[in-house]
């Protein structure tokens, strides 16, 4: 299906505070230095380079003690930011192809193995997956030697059946508004959590849509609120599974 609010959305403008390193010998942004207690981003279409993604980043180390990692999912691939509001490059930028060569398949190997490098170094893991990472994180979520705990916001290609296999606490930032995670996987969330026994939370968010958590419009109140609304969520839900 395709997504308009995929590509969509607006550059935030402040500096960033973390440093570039590896993760499994892979390009990462890495922020804070908790050494118990780690968050991993899975990231949308913009990827690990985005502004947004590492602020949202610094803001999770600081607010939940947490060393946080960003890394490159899409094997050095960069999409133009500008693309988000650039009507030219964005007609440019085939979101449906760029899913294909970074599909499940070829992904999820390389986001497990960092799972599994940052629970080998730290005591506890959390993963928070944005529109594309959120299917990402519902993977993760089926093994709780991988992570102790997940966040979504707009997830994207996300299954029922990965919801159902989900074994550790879970998180839903869910806008009002969403080609990808349509009314009917919303259903199935809401239906599904309950009976697997975790703890969960779903958190709705009205007259938002798909993206506003990762590339809202902070110029506008609504918005701005809503992604406000979102980090501190997921803040609170770290500080609760990390500490």
């Amino acid at each position: 299906m395709a997504c308009d609010n995929c590509k969509t959305g607006f550059k935030w403008g402040a500096e960033s505070v973390g440093k570039e390193a590896k993760l499994d010998n892979i390009d990462c942004y890495v922020t804070g230095d908790n050494k118990d207690a780690a968050i991993l981003i899975i990231t949308d279409v913009f990827g690990w380079t985005l502004p947004n993604i590492r602020i949202l980043a610094d803001h999770y180390a600081k607010e939940a003690n947490a060393t946080v990692y960003v890394p490159d999912v899409f094997g050095g691939e960069v999409v133009d930011p500008d693309a988000m509001s650039d009507p030219e490059k964005a007609k440019k930028f085939d979101v449906m192809a760029f899913i294909g060569r970074n599909n499940k398949e070829i992904r999820y190997p390389e986001i497990k193995q960092h799972a599994q490098t940052l629970k080998s170094q730290y005591k506890k893991v959390a993963a928070i997956g944005f529109c594309y990472g959120g299917w990402a994180v519902f993977k993760l979520g089926a093994d709780p030697s991988l992570v102790d705990a997940i966040s979504t916001a707009h997830p994207s290609m996300l299954e029922k059946s990965e919801i159902e296999n989900v074994k550790v606490p879970v998180q839903v930032l869910s806008p009002e508004n969403d080609q990808m995670y349509t009314e009917e996987l919303k259903k199935a969330t809401l239906e599904t959590l309950p009976k697997t026994g975790v703890q969960w939370e779903y958190i709705y968010f009205p007259g938002l849509n798909h993206g506003f958590a990762a590339r809202g419009n902070p110029n506008d109140q609504k918005q701005k609120d809503g992604l406000e609304r979102a980090k501190r969520s997921a803040v609170n839900f770290f500080n609760e599974f990390l500490h």
